[in-house]
């Protein structure tokens, strides 16, 4: 019973979306004809066809993710969607499931609605003058005609029973429309290798540099205070009078190697993340940037701490470029969190001209922001202005 119940919510909603897809498919020829409009009505259709992918995952346990929305200015938009394989896929989808699902939803509830109404037939008809008409249309007004509603009912529940197979041929023909084809997943898989490639990549250079700052900066500034004190050791034992300020020199170095320690600590994962939380860490970058700097941002809450290290990391590799190669004379930070997508926008009124093969630093905000599936785009053309673009996936 449990799987008929099942089968039976499935092919009704099924029913519902089926309907949908009806109207649904009159709006794509309508688009189809007068193209401006399809920038508007492919996300309409794509979410009606993904109300279809979470009835798919809840009965069959199969999900498939949405496609990647299509972006970019109307007119291309409008083109690359007659070129997108995911949006020529939803078009047959709505097509063949405007069809089918109306045929198995209406075949569904109408078994199941004949089944409850037949025993009800022997029952009632003698109460009612003149009879009383079954959910067949005849007319019932005889206990010969009455009777029949016992071998119906039978039959019905034996057509009840098939609804499993029927809602299983349905999912089945579903997953094959709806599934991603094989050279997307292939190129989505080659995405992954590549982005985890990167992703090592990145943390061995930042292991080095970690390890470059610790050796060369701090160690050093360590071994010069061990050697300050050893001095100040042999001169107390000499001289007291002059150890005073050799022990001064080798607080100074220690207060060196601190802040050196401190620096590292803070490359690694900045503390005001975790005190201010990422608006407020930004808030303090942009207050720090030799140029002037707004910055518009809403609440965000706490976020993952790589999503908030990442975004940091990216506003603050931005500015130091503003401030060492734009030339710009102010800068601006925006912050905004859009579904589940945060967007970093950083710009500046500078020459631009930003180039990632001159060590300015955006290779590495690619790496970083690639690691967690993100996107990060640099537009900089020839006399300005520059436009960082970082889009992370947000899952709270």
């Amino acid at each position: 019973m449990r799987r008929i119940w099942a089968a039976l919510a499935y092919l009704a909603t099924g029913l519902l979306t089926a309907i949908a897809a009806w109207l649904a498919f009159g709006v794509l020829l309508l688009s189809v004809v007068v193209l401006p409009l399809l920038p508007i009505t492919a996300p309409l259709i794509r979410r009606i066809v993904d109300v279809d992918r979470q009835r798919l995952a809840r009965f069959a346990g199969v999900s498939f993710p949405s496609p990647a929305p299509l972006d970019g200015p109307w007119l291309h938009r409008a083109q690359r969607v007659l070129a997108d394989p995911d949006s020529r896929r939803d078009g047959t989808w709505l097509l063949l499931h405007a069809l089918f699902g109306t045929l198995f939803g209406a075949l569904a509830i109408g078994v199941a609605g004949s089944l409850v109404q037949q025993p009800f037939v022997p029952l009632l008809w003698w109460t009612v003058p003149g009879g009383i008409e079954n959910s067949f249309g005849v007319h019932v007004d005889s206990w010969a005609e009455a009777l029949l509603s016992v071998p119906i009912a039978l039959v019905l529940a034996l057509l009840l029973t098939w609804l499993p197979r029927l809602a299983d041929l349905d999912a089945r023909w579903a997953r094959t429309l709806l599934a991603p084809p094989r050279a997307s997943l292939e190129k989505r898989l080659a995405e992954v290798v590549a982005t985890r490639a990167a992703a090592l990549q990145a943390h061995g250079a930042e292991l080095r540099r970690i390890e470059r700052n610790l050796h060369d900066g701090t160690q050093n500034k360590l071994v010069g205070v061990v050697m300050m004190l050893g001095i100040a050791e042999r001169t107390l034992r000499q001289n007291p009078d002059s150890a005073l300020q050799a022990l001064l020199r080798a607080q100074d170095a220690a207060g060196d190697a601190l802040e050196e320690l401190r620096n590292v600590v803070r490359s690694i994962h900045p503390p005001v993340l975790d005190d201010l939380g990422l608006d407020g860490a930004i808030q303090a970058l942009a207050a720090r940037c030799p140029v002037p700097c707004v910055l518009h941002a809403e609440h965000l809450g706490r976020l993952p701490a790589a999503v908030e290290a990442a975004a940091y990391f990216a506003v603050a590799e931005a500015l130091t470029n503003v401030a060492k190669h734009s030339g710009a004379r102010h800068a601006w930070v925006s912050l905004g969190i859009n579904g589940q997508k945060l967007t970093v926008l950083v710009h500046d009124d500078g020459k631009g001209g930003a180039d990632e093969k001159r060590g300015t630093g955006l290779d590495g905000i690619r790496g970083r922001v690639a690691a967690l599936d993100g996107t990060a785009d640099v537009s900089s053309p020839e006399g300005g202005p520059t436009v960082l673009t970082v889009v992370l996936p947000v899952e709270k």
